[in-house]
């Protein structure tokens, strides 16, 4: 009887546990746990039973109760684990859910961002359609009528040609009639009317052009020198410049003339060295208390030269030495022109400049023009251009660096090949310099047409810094031949009587001859004059050139 009703719990178990297998593993797990050992503890009581069928009756009775108890409890139990379970799997539904919904919302909202960016590419595609199609159809427009212009343009060049070629043939025939006729009543030959006629015309255009030249010249006289002369004058009086320049000196003096046995050496040995070390030439010679160090280049001299000190002053004179206080003395030198370069710009004002290009104008320090130190004059130039460009309304800033660079190709002229202005453009050009800084440089001396307002001011800069007094100097024999040069190109030109150059060169007097020269023949002579000057001449700064015409007339009352 124990084990029927045993087995009947079973049968009602059974259907608790199916629930459990079929629901969620992660709610209802316990459930499944708690239903699987009541099942066991229930088997292994009917396992005792059956092995305990002999038993009292007494303990039937208390397995009956035991195991209905055990059931009761167990379908309770299983009961409220399954409630659990239940609320559980809803939970977790509902987060996933949630998650679900956020996700899809995310999703919908990237979508229809993305729709939305369509809608407006397609919205700007079909603008520029549109506007293309507009383009086009005023091309097509602008063509037809380009051609239709083209047309009537060819048909009047026709019709010109065609009267060009009529007045032509008329005036050929009237020219003919003209011959002939001035051959009947002059008794010339065409030859002879020809050369009469051109000699006459000549006259005429030369007395008109010589008018004109007069009226013209007046009038942007008038208009110019005034700005011209307030700009210059600005210029000049705002920069004070210091009129002495440094020279740099190639003689070291000794104390006593035996030191010149010791420069030289044994059979020269000495001397040898140190030209091949230095590239220098070195003259010892009689000239009480001095050696010469001759070279082109100044850097390399004034290098030559302290070593030359140096070892005279160390008294070890000998090959080994020599090349070691040269090349001691050479990186000083280096150091020196950095120095000076980065001292240059600093106070030029000059910023961003290549450090190669800093080193090159600091060797300027060294190099002189007509006794002028090179690196003063930039210094002057660059001050100038920034006074005339503010004075014109343009970049000062730019107008000093064009003017601070413009003679950079001197400090290279001796290692490359060419004019200064074009070693110094190609050497800046490599370190990125502006167009207006390259023009200027190339162009400063008219190698090149200026392409921008900056090349003229840096052209006008440096003829003031060149042409102030006491800035250049130059030897007697050259000086002396450049005077009498220029009075000859003067008294070369027709009706000159004489010439006379004054003002140390810096200007020219003409005096022409009052009956065979008129007033405005004497403006044609003047440029002439100057035309010549600036092309056969090498002058700092300008020329000027005076033309003097002087009518007397003398008569004695009795």
């Amino acid at each position: 009887m124990q084990l029927s009703y045993l087995l009947s719990a079973l049968d009602t178990l059974a259907p608790l546990l199916a629930q459990t297998a079929e629901a969620p593993r992660s709610g209802f797990g316990a459930a499944a746990l708690a239903v699987t050992g009541l099942l066991t503890g229930a088997g292994g009581y009917v396992a005792a039973v059956l092995t305990g069928r002999g038993g009292a009756g007494q303990a039937k009775a208390d397995a009956e109760r035991t195991a209905e108890t055990t059931v009761t409890s167990a379908k309770a139990q299983a009961a409220t684990l399954l409630k659990q379970a239940e609320l559980d799997a809803q939970t977790q539904l509902g987060k996933k859910r949630a998650a679900f919904e956020k996700e899809t919302e995310a999703l919908r909202n990237e979508v229809a961002e993305k729709e939305r960016r369509l809608t407006k590419r397609e919205d700007l595609l079909d603008k520029k359609l549109e506007t293309l199609a507009t383009q086009e159809k005023d091309l097509g427009v602008r063509d037809t009528q380009l051609k239709a212009e083209q047309h009537a343009i060819a048909t009047k060049r026709d019709e010109a040609e065609q009267i060009v070629a009529q007045r032509r043939k008329e005036a050929d025939q009237h020219a003919e009639r003209m011959r002939a006729e001035l051959q009947r009543i002059s008794h010339l030959s065409e030859e002879d009317a020809k050369r009469e006629m051109m000699t006459l015309l000549e006259q005429q255009l030369t007395h008109e052009a010589g008018a004109l030249v007069r009226q013209v010249t007046e009038r942007a006289e008038e208009e110019a020198k005034e700005a011209a002369q307030k700009i210059t004058l600005t210029a000049i009086q705002r920069y004070a410049s210091e009129h002495t320049a440094e020279s740099t000196t190639n003689a070291v003096k000794i104390e006593d003339d035996a030191l010149k046995g010791r420069v030289i050496g044994r059979e020269g040995r000495n001397i040898r060295a140190f030209e091949q070390a230095t590239g220098v030439d070195v003259v010892v010679d009689d000239t009480p208390g001095v050696i010469t160090v001759s070279c082109f280049d100044p850097v390399r001299r004034a290098v030559a030269a302290e070593t030359l000190r140096r070892l005279i002053d160390d008294g070890r004179i000998q090959p080994t030495r020599i090349e070691e206080v040269f090349n001691q003395v050479t990186e000083e030198m280096d150091a020196k022109l950095v120095k000076y370069g980065k001292d240059a710009c600093i106070e030029a004002n000059i910023l961003g400049l290549h450090p190669q290009v800093s080193k090159a104008m600091g060797r300027l320090h060294y190099r002189t023009s007509y006794g002028q130190n090179i690196l003063r004059h930039s210094h002057e130039v660059a001050y100038l251009c920034q006074v005339i460009a503010d004075e014109l309304g343009l970049d000062g800033e730019l107008a000093r660096r064009c003017g601070f660079l413009h003679d950079i190709g001197k400090a290279l002229d001796h290692d490359v090949e060419g004019g200064h202005p074009k070693i110094g453009a190609d050497f800046c050009r490599k370190f990125g310099e502006k167009e207006a800084v390259l023009n200027a440089v190339e162009g400063h001396h008219n190698d090149i047409p200026p392409t921008t307002p900056y090349t003229p001011i840096v052209m006008a800069a440096d003829a003031i810094s060149g042409a102030r007094t006491g800035a250049r100097r130059e030897s007697l024999e050259r000086y002396v031949k450049r005077l009498k040069d220029l009075e000859q190109i003067a008294r070369d030109q027709r009706g000159v009587r004489e010439a006379f150059a004054i003002q140390a060169g810096r200007e020219v007097r003409v005096i022409v001859d009052p009956d065979g020269v008129s007033d405005n023949d004497c403006h044609a002579i003047a440029r002439h004059i100057a035309k010549r000057v600036s092309e056969e001449l090498t002058f700092p700064g300008e020329i000027k050139v005076s033309v003097l015409r002087e009518m007397r007339t003398i008569e004695f009352a009795k």
